[in-house]
């Protein structure tokens, strides 16, 4: 089976990270619709903002096909891969950490303030893992760059302090969303390999990982001790099960391409239907929560993944309507570098004073104001990458 590049993907993937980019800049706004925010912990609710991070990691999945198979016609060995997916994920993990460690920062008790040291943490990443190699940078100069970054995400991990009181060193938390993102692709690409690629057995994936989540639900999963708790993102089921369901998605595709719109409308659509429900059905015993991770929470968002692959497709691979598209295209193409550019903006921010007068911030005007600014980001990914400016892990 010949897996070649889905356009829809990659306009799938722009428009999530362009919400991702809107959501984000929500906590600097006013007056925003409870509909569009995050539930709490306790809610038995699903706002806009929950659904964002699901279908991300569901695109995950999409693109693990695509990327391992394209791996295979160039050449590269199966040992090549799995070193690959390892690298990979280690990179997103320790990006999410640093990420995720920024939010507790103790200014009062660092050696620099909390923004300046956000501001270093994505000047390293970039050093690190931008593809130099397409630059206008000299070869000669690439592993000094990296070194010096390596050498600035050391110096930030040996001063940090964080918690409320500044009592603590770095540690895992939540590991960020680049972090999870990481943990979902490790496990997945490795379990695609390891299923040479059958769309039954990753179907039969998804079941463990759904079922590993109902039984954290009714807490009949056994914990893990404190050397393997480092697990429990994927022990848990929950984030690496919307990646396996967007791997189903692309095998499934592939496996219908022969057959009519129609019919990849309907089994999509059918499959989307069976997700939801499953969400409304479970739905009255944990409640549909993101924090809290219910199985609601999970069925829903897979089918919203399903869906929006299923309309994307005909829209964009079916009909060939793409050109509207093109505005946010580097946010599909150039996604890290479109998630980072916001580490260098807030500290930036906040180091300077700078805010727009209240008004601009609030209500109807601060959504749109919100939207103009990811767009922003967008474009600013886009001129960078025209110039050779590209993180790649």
């Amino acid at each position: 089976m010949k897996l070649q590049r889905i356009a829809s993907i990659d306009v799938l993937r722009a428009i999530t990270m362009f919400l991702m980019l809107w959501v984000n800049d929500f906590p600097t706004l006013t007056n925003v619709p409870k509909w569009l925010k995050h539930a709490s912990y306790n809610e038995d609710y699903l706002g806009f903002s929950d659904v964002i991070f699901p279908l991300f990691l569901f695109i995950v999945g999409l693109s693990i096909p695509l990327a391992i198979e394209y791996r295979n016609k160039i050449g590269k060995s199966l040992s090549s891969t799995v070193k690959h997916i390892a690298i990979r994920s280690v990179s997103l993990i320790i990006i999410g950490v640093f990420m995720v460690n920024y939010e507790s920062a103790h200014s009062e008790h660092m050696l620099i303030d909390k923004y300046f040291w956000c501001l270093l943490m994505a000047i390293a990443v970039c050093l690190i893992w931008m593809n130099w190699s397409k630059s206008p940078v000299h070869p000669k100069w690439h592993k000094f760059i990296k070194a010096f970054g390596i050498l600035i995400l050391i110096f930030l991990a040996i001063i940090y302090i964080g918690g409320p009181e500044g009592e603590m060193w770095m540690k895992t938390q939540w590991w960020g969303i680049l972090g999870l993102i990481g943990w979902a692709y490790l496990v997945n690409a490795y379990a695609y390999l390891f299923a040479n690629k059958k769309l039954k057995l990753m179907a039969v994936v998804l079941l463990i990982f759904m079922a590993l989540q109902l039984l954290h639900q009714l807490d009949y999963l056994p914990r893990l001790n404190s050397n393997l708790s480092i697990l429990n993102t994927i022990y848990n089921g929950t984030i690496p099960a919307f990646t396996t369901s967007g791997i189903l998605a692309t095998l499934l595709y592939k496996k219908l391409s022969n057959k009519s719109e129609l019919v990849i409308f309907l089994v999509f659509s059918s499959i989307t239907i069976i997700f939801i429900c499953y969400g409304l059905i479970t739905k009255p015993f944990w409640g549909i929560s993101k924090l809290q991770g219910t199985p609601a929470w999970s069925g829903i968002c897979i089918g919203i993944g399903f869906f929006s692959f299923t309309i994307l497709h005909f829209i964009v691979d079916f009909k060939k309507k793409i050109k509207w598209a093109k505005i946010i295209e580097p946010a599909g193409t150039a996604t890290l570098t479109c998630y980072l550019i916001p580490y260098f903006i807030y500290p930036l921010i906040n180091i300077t004073g700078f805010r727009f007068p209240d008004f601009l911030n609030s209500g109807s005007i601060g959504l749109f104001i919100s939207l103009i600014y990811a767009l922003l980001v967008i474009l600013f990914t886009g001129f960078l990458a025209k110039k050779g400016f590209k993180l790649k892990l």
